[in-house]
């Protein structure tokens, strides 16, 4: 993304040294109004925008968590929480609101209890001293299309990691 087209895009001028492609998030954080944030991923971009406002960047391939919660007067209105590959200028990609251009959904849930099931999962791949980042990508396929079936999950373990890794490093 250009300077110029980042400034019709977000409204605020981004210097030049952008990296060619990213994956632009724009993260706000109003106390207990709108609450968006990365909960896992690699950013190689940041700028601060305004006071409650930051925006994030992504090389294509990255594998980031973005959770949205935003509540009025009257409580929650919306929990979400999307899991998303960064693409290439020349893949084809999924919009969603906050990211730019947008990427390849792999997981998204909407409503309370299932964000926070998908939290816990995360969790549960923390503890076994894997990087969510680093997770296949077929598995949090898996787990959307579990969840969505109203499905538990199965769990991702030590030798899933080991040959997903094993698999990608014999691709490239």
């Amino acid at each position: 993304m250009t300077g110029s087209t980042a400034t019709r895009v977000y409204g605020n001028g981004l210097s030049d040294d952008l990296p060619a492609f990213l994956t632009l998030v724009e993260l706000t954080w109003i106390e207990k109004r709108i609450e968006n944030w990365i909960r896992f991923g690699r950013e190689n971009y940041g700028k601060t925008l305004d006071r409650s406002r930051r925006l994030v960047g992504f090389s294509p391939g990255t594998i980031f968590c973005l959770v949205r919660w935003a509540a009025n007067e009257y409580g929650t209105i919306i929990s979400r929480v999307d899991i998303v590959r960064a693409v290439n200028h020349d893949e084809p990609y999924q919009t969603l609101p906050y990211v730019r251009p947008g990427g390849e959904i792999l997981l998204k849930v909407a409503g309370w209890p299932k964000v926070e099931r998908v939290l816990q999962i995360i969790d549960a791949i923390e503890v076994q001293a894997i990087d969510p980042a680093d997770v296949s990508p077929d598995h949090w396929r898996h787990v959307h299309n579990r969840m969505i079936a109203g499905h538990e999950p199965r769990a991702y373990s030590a030798s899933q990691h080991k040959a997903f890794l094993l698999r990608r490093r014999a691709e490239q």
